[in-house]
């Protein structure tokens, strides 16, 4: 068994036209618990523009909590260096990813749960939509699944002529904490991010598997009405919804993390007890 503090951290580099590229300090993947068989797998995923460094605590809390879980989490292609490596990507490659991903741990585990932030909740919802025998419940932080503002309309064109806007990262509401990601946002990739939420939106309907959403009360990133969509449109019999009163969109960074890890951990004792 691999200890909850060892992790599966690199320094791969990735050539560019601006040459070698190295990862962004924190932004590694990681994970934790057993290498082989485990009865519990978790899944973790980052947003947009961001790293693995905004899903790490909720992984550690996990992995002290519960040394028997099997925790992974990926870097995203494209992403943990420069806005031009995200710029060649696309959602087809972020979730193709996290499919592979989500192959691997469901091999080795009995029940594989997916926890999401942004961006990287929308590809959950996603892998439950295509694989519903697969996953066993779905654990969202300020899902993506829609447009949040009037301008994003616009990326189809606006993308062809401006390669990149400012960094909407490190939206946090505590004092003093930055998020490791993308120095700035490429809009190409954005436009492809745009074309994801129609896809993951038009089949909510097919998400059989239980979810627990929880939403920022001011998001300055991704707008409430996308936590709104998901809780509506999911066939769950088994959804819940929990408000985050001191946090803005990066949540888990944020004053009410230890409220998502620890209903997360609640959500997924309670399904393992039922399961048993």
């Amino acid at each position: 068994m691999k200890d909850a503090a060892v992790t599966t951290d690199t320094v791969a580099t990735t050539d560019g036209p601006e040459g070698p590229q190295p990862l962004l300090p924190g932004a590694e993947p990681w994970s934790a618990g057993p290498e082989g068989r485990a009865e519990i797998g978790i899944l973790l995923c980052h947003g947009f523009t961001g790293s693995p460094h905004s899903m790490r605590p909720w992984g550690e809390y996990l992995a002290a909590a519960h040394p028997d879980y099997a925790i992974d989490l990926p870097l995203l292609p494209g992403h943990g260096r420069t806005w031009r490596h995200l710029q060649r990507t696309g959602w087809p490659d972020w979730y193709g990813a996290l499919e592979q991903a989500l192959e691997a741990l469901s091999a080795r585990c009995g029940r594989v749960y997916l926890m999401g932030l942004s961006m990287g909740g929308g590809l959950a919802l996603r892998l439950a939509e295509q694989h519903p025998d697969t996953v066993a419940g779905l654990v969202l932080v300020n899902p993506s699944v829609t447009r949040n503002k009037p301008t994003e309309a616009l990326l189809p064109v606006i993308s062809r002529f401006v390669p990149s806007i400012s960094s909407i990262g490190s939206d946090v509401k505590k004092p003093g904490v930055t998020e490791v990601g993308t120095d700035r946002t490429p809009l190409k990739a954005a436009y492809s991010l745009s074309r994801f939420w129609q896809v993951v939106a038009a089949d909510l309907p097919k998400v059989t598997a239980p979810v627990l959403v929880l939403h920022s009360a001011e998001d300055n990133v991704v707008h409430p009405r996308n936590a709104a969509m998901v809780l509506a449109r999911v066939s769950s019999a088994d959804k819940a919804e929990v408000v985050l009163p001191e946090s803005y969109h990066v949540a888990t960074l944020d004053n009410d993390a230890e409220l998502i890890f620890e209903s997360s951990a609640a959500f997924v004792a309670r399904l393992r007890e039922a399961a048993s």
